[in-house]
């Protein structure tokens, strides 16, 4: 659909043009103009890293890599071709690269990078923890996962069947138009996302969310131990790991002890595992307050994570709380023996069901 002009007397539509014809290099112009203004392409993003290529027998580079809210790296491709060429393949590859990056390292790249743009004095590992909203570091909580963000002024039909075929599988990937116009020898940019169109990528996420766990029942391995909780002189039996956590850290709430006293006896997850907002309320309403509240950070809340359902919500001293759920593994170990070392006169047990 094309941009227009409303003059004083008429309506004249803009004229179409390239980033070639306008002379604005890739990397020279593009890329040094976004990684300043990196929300117009990837909001909610802290760039750590420009030309980043910090990997073994590899000559290639990340054109600008991120981290967002949620502690998720963010590999952001630029082109200023017609197509966007093959930018969905180098990307692929990019992620793989970076998945394993640790706290420590981000914060080593994001130092070099702040040197590199003349911020030398800058703390690069206290930016990042505020960027972040933690106190610590989190080595659990970071680098969960890859997103990416392909930029370009078009893309060609092969590269957007990859994209939606990626997306199915579960990846992240999204793809930003940049397309140019022209005005009296100034460059104006529209910018779209039209890979997964905003009004439904929500639904998007839910179908590729379901399929993906379809396709982990089918070939899940995890470790999935039940176990009966002793609660004072109350016995649940059969529970999973998320379930049995929330029940015990439910018992010390019920018994006096402030969300957020128990909660930082709860391992490497400490720090995210509750959401809490002003008041009494119900699930529906906690649902609305706790996005808005973390909208307000610059902060996603996904329902889908806590127990914030009507009969799982807690109350205490005027407010509401839900209960992180995601207690896979050594988070989990670790928070039970945490927490039965500190509330060891509250009179819980746990055991494996047999």
């Amino acid at each position: 659909m094309p941009i227009y002009e409303f003059a004083s007397e008429e309506i004249r539509p803009l004229s179409k043009t390239t980033f070639g014809l306008m002379q604005l290099q890739e990397r020279r112009d593009l890329q040094r103009l976004l990684r300043a203004n990196i929300a117009v392409v990837a909001p909610d993003t802290l760039v750590i890293a420009e030309e980043f290529g910090d990997w073994d027998e590899s000559r290639r580079r990340i054109d600008l890599l991120g981290i967002d809210r949620d502690a998720n790296l963010v590999v952001i491709e630029l082109k200023r071709t017609e197509d966007g060429g093959h930018m969905e393949l180098q990307a692929i590859r990019y992620a793989s690269m970076v998945s394993t990056m640790t706290f420590d390292q981000a914060a080593d790249v994001f130092a070099r990078y702040l040197t590199q743009i003349g911020k030398a004095d800058t703390d690069a590992r206290a930016e990042l923890l505020d960027f972040l909203g933690w106190d610590e570091p989190d080595e659990d909580a970071f680098a969960q996962d890859v997103r990416i963000v392909l930029a370009s002024a078009e893309f060609s039909r092969e590269l957007t069947t990859s994209v939606l075929w990626l997306i199915e599988r579960g990846i992240d990937i999204r793809c930003v138009r940049l397309q140019p116009y022209g005005l009296d020898g100034r460059v104006l940019v529209d910018v779209q996302q039209i890979i997964p169109l905003p009004e439904v990528a929500e639904y998007q996420v839910r179908v590729t969310e379901k399929k993906r766990k379809e396709r982990e029942a089918r070939t899940d391995t995890r470790d999935w131990t039940s176990y009966d909780v002793t609660l004072g002189g109350r016995q649940l039996t059969g529970l999973r790991k998320r379930h049995a956590i929330y029940q015990v850290f439910r018992h010390l709430v019920e018994s006096g002890i402030a969300p957020e006293e128990v909660a930082k006896h709860c391992g490497p997850r400490a720090n995210r595992a509750l959401v809490s907002v002003e008041g009494e309320v119900v699930a529906e309403a906690f649902h609305r307050l706790a996005k808005e509240a973390r909208a307000r950070e610059g902060r996603n809340f996904d329902p889908g994570r806590y127990f914030c359902g009507d009969d799982e919500l807690l109350h205490f001293e005027g407010r509401t709380y839900a209960f992180l759920n995601q207690w896979g593994g050594r988070a989990f170990d670790e928070a039970m023996v945490n927490l039965r070392d500190a509330f060891a006169d509250k009179e819980f047990a746990l055991a494996p069901s047999e």
